[in-house]
């Protein structure tokens, strides 16, 4: 696909300013290419030199836009490719290029409200205990596992991980999370003790390209977002669930655990880095649906 100046700008804000996840700057990039190929095929008069002119592009070319993705496209999909404009044309407004951001006025499509999945406690406490099968990679891949569990952690929060961020001794991670917003988070004494084994042995690898970096791959350099998502989907098969496990569903089940021990949102948000309190309500409707299951098996009225 061709380049587009204007996106490899927002990119580069996006990775440099923002610290945005891997995955998030690919989906962007992917559906605001999207977006200029069919501006170039559809509206050429607001393309020169293989950029589009943000200032003539308006909310009805949007919408159209997104009535021809509505022919092959879900609401989910939609709204995402949406987002993307909003965020895209607001940088330039910011930034002074442009007066008005065309996508702001248009409604996003209306998406059915999914609560989180999450790993029951039997299950992560059946997926933490078990072997790994890679011998040469079992603790550092046991000190992943955990170190997820223990602290909720983003997946892309979790690859950046440096060593000087963590405390061993206080039992502390320093996070950098979405927007470049600094945390603390404590680690468990499980995930702690499978951390200081796994350091002991990063120690002693004779290969390493990124000397910052806390999780390495056999090449010597900083783990990336896939890797752990296949550890993780790899265990949970293993496991034989009915369900692939995800890193965001470990997090999903940190947080549905704690709220169900008695943790009240105000710190379920801090520990997650959740912008706003009610992104973490939404963990209150999984515990209401888990009470109501219970209820139905054990009422005799029910």
């Amino acid at each position: 696909m061709t380049v587009e100046k204007n996106i490899e700008e927002f990119m580069t804000y996006l990775m440099n300013q923002k610290n945005a996840a891997e995955n998030t700057i690919l989906s962007y990039r992917r559906d605001l290419t999207e977006f200029y190929h069919y501006l170039l095929n559809h509206q050429a008069e607001v393309i020169s030199d293989n950029a589009m002119l943000l200032d003539r592009i308006n909310p009805l070319m949007i919408r159209s836009y997104l009535s021809l993705l509505f022919q092959k496209n879900g609401a989910s999909s939609i709204a995402r490719k949406l987002s993307a404009l909003r965020s895209l044309f607001k940088y330039f407004v910011k930034k002074g290029t442009i007066d008005q951001n065309p996508a702001k006025v248009i409604n996003s499509p209306k998406l059915p409200k999914k609560l989180p999945k999450f790993l029951n406690v039997d299950e992560i406490n059946a997926l933490l205990a078990m072997q790994l099968e890679s011998k040469k990679y079992a603790v550092r891949d046991k000190a992943i596992l955990e170190l997820l569990y223990s602290c909720g952690l983003r997946v892309s929060e979790l690859v950046n991980l440096n060593q000087d961020q963590m405390d061993l001794i206080e039992g502390l991670v320093r996070i950098h999370g979405k927007g470049n917003k600094e945390r603390i988070v404590p680690i468990g004494d499980k995930a702690v003790r499978a951390l200081q084994a796994y350091l002991s042995e990063r120690s002693s690898i004779q290969l390493i390209r990124d000397d910052d970096a806390l999780f390495l791959n056999k090449n010597g350099t900083r783990l990336t977002v896939r890797s752990i998502q296949r550890l993780v989907a790899h265990m949970t098969q293993e496991m034989g669930l009915s369900k692939t496990a995800t890193p965001h569903m470990i997090r999903h089940s940190f947080a549905t655990h704690m709220l169900g021990s008695g943790a009240d949102l105000r710190s379920i948000q801090e520990l997650l880095g959740h912008k706003s309190l009610s992104t973490t309500q939404r963990y209150t409707h999984v515990g209401v649906e888990e009470l109501s299951k219970v209820y139905d098996k054990t009422h005799p009225k029910s």
